[in-house]
């Protein structure tokens, strides 16, 4: 018998040991983090797949959004999808919404390239800006579980009620999803308003503030 098969009837048994004879098999594809065959460089990367033509999006997109920041940082911020700007420009919250952004990564002693990421769930800008249909997220969201795979950030924030429904798979209140630590295939994640929500609402200022300020220490602690 060939040692690869001793080990295997080894797991079996102690698999039997600890659970009995029931024997629960994982058939789900599994994650792009372990066979996507993506380069390990976020900046290969990005070309590898800026051409993407996988769902009707890049068909009517203008630019792919990848995402901009730090490689390495503990920080990172996910939006829903690009808006009418990102696809004009190719970059992530950079309209009025992305400055109001700015003003609160700087109140955090951070900035959008100084240990922090921003990018979207999805790359490509929904038509009419409307939100994601789950084929389509299915297609994209790989792309950014490898990117959070080269990042490897401390903590998630996901921006806004569709992006934490999104990522979290869940048809849940935006109010029902703030204040908890999720988990995001391992990695801590907090939800909070999309920064377009408080130029909309001056009352969400204050709960916005007070989970960067939930952020902040929990990435100091997290030193």
């Amino acid at each position: 018998m060939s040692p690869r098969a001793d080990d295997v009837r080894r797991y079996l048994r102690q698999t039997q040991e600890l659970f009995g004879d029931e024997l629960y098999l994982n058939l789900q594809p599994q994650s792009p983090l372990l066979d996507g065959g993506f380069d390990t460089d976020l900046a290969v990367f990005e070309q590898e797949i800026c051409t993407c033509q996988k769902c009707p999006l890049g068909q009517t997109r203008n630019k792919f959004v990848f995402g901009v920041g730090d490689p390495n940082a503990s920080l990172l911020l996910v939006g829903e999808a690009p808006g009418a700007e990102e696809d004009r420009l190719g970059e992530p919250f950079v309209g009025r919404a992305g400055k109001l952004l700015d003003k609160i990564l700087a109140a955090i002693d951070r900035n959008r390239h100084k240990d922090v990421y921003i990018c979207n769930v999805m790359k490509c800008r929904p038509p009419n800006n409307r939100d994601p249909l789950r084929a389509e997220v299915d297609q994209c969201e790989p792309y950014l579980l490898h990117q959070i795979h080269l990042i490897k950030p401390k903590l998630i924030v996901a921006l806004g009620r569709v992006a934490g429904q999104t990522l979290l798979n869940v048809d849940k209140s935006l109010k029902s999803l703030r204040n908890i630590f999720h988990d995001y295939h391992g990695t801590p994640l907090m939800v909070t308003y999309h920064p377009a929500a408080l130029l909309r609402n001056q009352d969400l200022k204050r709960p916005t503030w007070e989970d960067f300020k939930t952020i902040k220490d929990f990435l100091e602690q997290s030193n």
